[in-house]
């Protein structure tokens, strides 16, 4: 028994293998397909930004330029020309002071024009706040395309589940695969939302810096591409070295998750056997095993970002250094390796943004492909279109030559034939694992049969939707189930049509229910939970059976329908049942002989086939396997009674 825990508690992987990265990435991508235009726009949105945001940089070193020869004109004999200043300097030993000015546009004995550099500031300050404008609005466009596509994840994931077989749940563990349908998808969002708006616009910065840095310089742009290679080494080693552990940890996650909820569920269960030190073992060992996952993921992706800031340091080293000297030959003016400093933090930034958000990535397309190998699951075989249906309902089933297997080298039931007329009472029995129930499973296509065929009313259910199949079919089980809600809820639950609440209190009369439901403080309107707290087992079996009343089938199932109800109400039911089953086709299910006496025929199956049939009294003279069991059945009742 398991479901979701929250975030930190999803996921849950049936193994723990390397994901492939690459191909998992670009089918996530492919889900944004429908939001080209969002996805155009938010491009737009931050192609514009970068564009201000790279061009901003020159316009401020265009103020320090205009400040500095301010400062140097303001030094300079008034009437001169630079060239004469500069001429001047050089005839009197200063020709390195001389040739770092040559770059400066300063007007001897002129000082700061600080109009210019006003409006130099102000087209910075505009420049910036419509990049960051955009941004914003790039931020808004991501939100909005990658809910819509998580939207639209969901309805995928529903619709695949409702399409999977029952032999896909039987095999998988609930709470791993409600961690699948919810806390993947949460965790792909969350990933989507922090990264994606910030990947693309890291992308375009490093493109933009790139074009300016050699706009201004390409000596210092080739120098702060020296260490590009080192971070592309650094980020694929720690992406290939964490991406390991996030698996595991995902894998960690939701076998601790299903632990726990079982034991909640289960934890009546716990007490009653002792097994709580045993619990709290099974506890720390996985708890253990998540820890050490979650760590070696989170280490290994944790050092991208320290690394890659020691890489973004000695490229501002290099860069200083370098501009330095330029500077001083006069190649480059004071503010052109003011901006280019900038531009170099610009460029190693969003290198660093990537790598640090390597972590978030991974486990996104590790939930990613959970997902997809959910979508990818073998879905049981499609409806007919157009599905045939019976020219009327009237509740002949009829086998013919079925076989079946669960597993492919272990037979079930082997040619069985059956021949069930309207109106009939068949009661099932056997002992454990002779195939009763799977007998209507087969009935009700949760399984396809391997060989032969099922007719109801002469067609072919192969030939019937589903749909169609089972709105003809009403079906009580040993296990109750229940959903939070009211009592009426519950009871209509099994209506496939809109229902009075008369005709819930009537069905509920007729099962029984009306009798304690008009002893609650809300009577039809008290509401219980999942877990059917409030009310006992056997008042749970009876609003399920009330279900079956109000569904109005052709054909009952009745699974060990009355086991979890006291002697007197299951005799109640059973006449209830009788008036039920009058001209409807009843299967029912059975261990306790005693309440099948009055069936039209009894299967006695066991290993798959039918070993007998016949009326009760018929099967007792014949002496054969029934005989035998209901023999068992009455010498345990009267050595119980002794």
């Amino acid at each position: 028994m398991a479901g979701p825990m929250g975030r930190m508690m999803a996921g849950g992987g049936p193994n723990s293998r390397s994901m492939n990265f690459k191909d998992s990435g670009k089918r996530l991508l492919a889900q944004f397909k429908p939001e080209r235009v969002t996805m155009y726009a938010l491009v737009l949105c931050v192609v514009i930004s970068v564009t201000l945001s790279v061009v901003g940089p020159k316009i401020l070193g265009k103020a320090t330029d205009l400040v500095f020869a301010g400062i140097i004109g303001r030094q300079m004999p008034a009437g001169a020309t630079k060239d004469q200043v500069l001429q001047n300097m050089r005839e009197h030993g200063q020709g390195s002071i001389a040739d770092m000015l040559k770059s400066t546009d300063f007007t001897p004995g002129q000082g700061i024009d600080f109009d210019a550099v006003g409006r130099v500031l102000l087209l910075a300050l505009g420049t910036f706040m419509v990049a960051g404008l955009l941004m914003a609005v790039a931020t808004r466009l991501v939100n909005r395309s990658v809910n819509r596509t998580m939207f639209r994840m969901r309805e995928d994931v529903q619709t695949k589940l409702s399409r999977l077989p029952l032999s896909y749940f039987d095999k998988r563990q609930r709470g791993e695969v409600l961690s699948r349908a919810t806390n993947d998808i949460d965790n792909i969002g969350q990933t989507l939302q922090q990264s994606m708006g910030q990947l693309i616009n890291s992308v375009l910065t490093i493109i933009g810096v790139l074009v300016m840095m050699f706009y201004v310089s390409w000596i210092l742009a080739l120098v702060a591409l020296v260490t590009v290679p080192l971070s592309f080494v650094v980020a694929t080693r720690v992406g290939k070295r964490s991406q390991p552990h996030f698996v595991q940890q995902w894998s960690s996650t939701g076998k601790l998750n299903a632990h726990i909820e079982e034991m909640y569920t289960g934890h009546a269960l716990v007490k009653v056997f002792g097994r709580q030190e045993e619990s709290a073992q099974q506890f720390a060992e996985q708890n253990q095993a998540l820890y050490e996952a979650g760590f070696k993921a989170q280490f290994n992706s944790g050092v991208m970002q320290p690394l890659m800031m020691f890489v973004s340091n000695l490229n501002y080293v290099l860069v200083a250094v370098v501009g330095g000297l330029r500077v001083a030959s006069g190649s480059l003016s004071i503010g052109d390796v003011q901006a280019f400093i900038q531009y170099s933090r610009q460029f190693s930034m969003p290198l660093t943004q990537v790598a640090s958000m390597a972590n978030l990535v991974q486990s996104g397309v590790a939930s990613a492909e959970r997902i997809f190998e959910l979508l990818d699951a073998e879905e049981q075989e499609a409806d007919p279109v157009p599905g045939v249906r019976p020219e009327e309902l009237r509740g002949r089933v009829a086998l013919e030559h079925v076989s079946f297997r669960y597993e492919e080298d272990k037979p079930l039931i082997e040619d069985l034939s059956l021949t069930v007329e309207p109106g009939q009472t068949v009661a099932i029995v056997g002992p454990t694992g002779a195939g009763k129930t799977t007998l209507v499973n087969l009935l009700m296509r949760f399984y396809e049969v391997t060989g032969g065929r099922i007719t109801l009313d002469g067609v072919d259910i192969a030939r019937m939707s589903r749909d169609e199949l089972r709105s003809a079919i009403g079906m009580v089980l040993q296990d109750t189930w229940l959903f939070g809600g009211t009592i009426a809820e519950n009871i209509a639950y099994g209506a496939t049509r809109e229902v009075t609440r008369g005709e819930i209190e009537e069905a509920a009369r007729a099962a029984h229910v009306d009798r304690f439901v008009r002893t609650l403080p809300d009577g039809y309107d008290t509401v219980i939970d999942d877990e059917g707290t409030g009310v006992s087992a056997g008042e749970k079996q009876l609003i399920t059976i009330a279900r079956a009343f109000l569904s109005d089938p052709v054909i009952l199932v009745l699974d060990e329908a009355t086991s979890s109800v006291d002697t007197r109400t299951e005799v109640l039911i059973q006449k209830a049942m009788a008036k039920l089953q009058h001209g409807r086709t009843s299967f029912v299910i059975a261990h306790r002989l005693s309440t099948i006496r009055d069936a039209d025929t009894i299967l006695v199956m066991e290993n798959g086939s039918i070993v007998e049939q016949g009326a009760h009294a018929e099967l007792l003279a014949a002496g054969g396997a029934y005989a035998r069991l209901y023999q068992a059945q009455f010498a345990q009742a009267v050595a119980e009674v002794d």
